[in-house]
């Protein structure tokens, strides 16, 4: 998926902030609105960017515990891993879930109400599912940094 350093530039404003309209985004790269809306589509249909998000305080809507969780898996089988990936995506309470090398098999991200909705999270999402051989979880104290912002490497000039 190619990109040159106008889009690397674009890429980099809207990941610090995708509420600015067109013609800001598009002055401060040295574009036109209109070319900077068909550089935006382009890098949506290609999927450079996979969406547009608002980062909304847990605590702030009822739900101010959030815990990682190491989650280990009975074996390594296609079905079980594909299985539990589609349990990931169809669980609210699961904000984000990665698939990691070593130990564990994933890294989930999860938020709560309090501890006794966690007890019952638990209950139904790890000890109800056959395919979870174990987990373990830790309590956030202090949510440091949030976001989604990743480095963009700006394409050299051919």
């Amino acid at each position: 998926m190619p990109y040159d350093r106008i889009d690397a530039r674009i890429l980099e404003i809207v990941q610090k902030n995708n509420r600015l309209t067109s013609d800001v985004v598009g002055e401060m790269a040295g574009l036109s609105a209109t070319a900077c809306q068909r550089r935006l589509k382009r890098l949506r249909s290609d999927g450079i960017i996979e969406g547009d998000v608002s980062i909304v305080s847990p605590k702030a809507v009822g739900r101010p515990i959030q815990m990682l969780v190491f989650v280990n898996l009975e074996r390594d089988s296609p079905d079980i891993i594909d299985r539990f990936k589609k349990a990931i995506r169809s669980c609210p309470e699961i904000v984000s879930g990665c698939s990691v090398t070593g130990e564990p098999d994933f890294v989930l991200y999860i938020s709560a109400r309090s501890m006794e909705d966690y007890d019952r999270f638990t209950q139904r999402f790890f000890y109800g599912n056959s395919d979870v051989k174990g987990f373990k979880t830790m309590v956030v104290l202090d949510r440091v940094k949030a976001g989604f912002a990743v480095p963009i490497e700006i394409p050299s000039e051919n």
